[in-house]
């Protein structure tokens, strides 16, 4: 019997992200993932290499990777609608739910509990605390591109991802946003002669 999954997992193209936003560059569900997966693997090798922490690197970005599959059925929805209330986000929790069921009822069989325990779960806590720190990382990193093409639109979010940040107290965020965030405000001139 065919498998549609990761026929589902291929349309994350379509879904656009920042919808209620004016955007310079359109970004999609696939890109985002991509970014927050790399940036994961990044933040847990800042935490094993320079911080002398044992953080499973593998499977935080097996975890990352599969973060909003979900929303190849739900779409992204913004984040001043989840939040709107608690009524609000705890409705759109049951929905991503039923489509992280409904996604993993997609695989084989023989795979299905694998997929299961990827599609709408993070791993434990250690490792969920990376994958959102690596979310808003790539979100503030959007907003800086944005800012820096003169898309003032980002201006508060930015500042808002910022308190986000801080308010997660990570040291391996802190090294990330000293060593690799302020290369994004520069030009491949500016990159490429180093």
């Amino acid at each position: 019997m065919e498998s549609h999954l990761l026929a589902y997992f291929y349309r994350l193209r379509y879904i656009e992200r920042w919808s209620l936003m004016r955007n310079v560059m359109k970004e999609n569900v696939a890109e985002h993932s991509f970014h927050v997966s790399l940036i994961t693997h990044t933040l847990c090798t800042i935490a094993n290499h320079v911080y002398g922490k044992e953080i499973d690197t593998e499977k935080a970005v097996t975890h990352s990777l599969f973060h909003d599959v979900t929303e190849v059925i739900t779409g992204d929805i913004p984040t001043p609608v989840k939040h709107h209330n608690s009524d609000m986000l705890k409705n759109f929790r049951d929905i991503e739910a039923l489509a992280a069921e409904k996604l993993a009822s997609k695989a084989p069989g023989e795979l299905k509990d694998v997929y299961s325990s990827l599609i709408g779960h993070k791993g434990d806590e250690a490792i969920a605390s990376y994958i959102k720190a690596a979310d808003l990382l790539d979100a503030y990193l959007k907003c800086t591109s944005e800012l820096l093409a003169g898309n003032r639109e980002f201006a508060v979010a930015k500042n808002q991802i910022q308190e986000n940040l801080d308010r997660l107290d990570m040291e391996e965020v802190d090294y990330f946003l000293r060593h690799f965030a302020p290369s994004f405000e520069k030009t491949l001139d500016e990159i490429s002669e180093e």
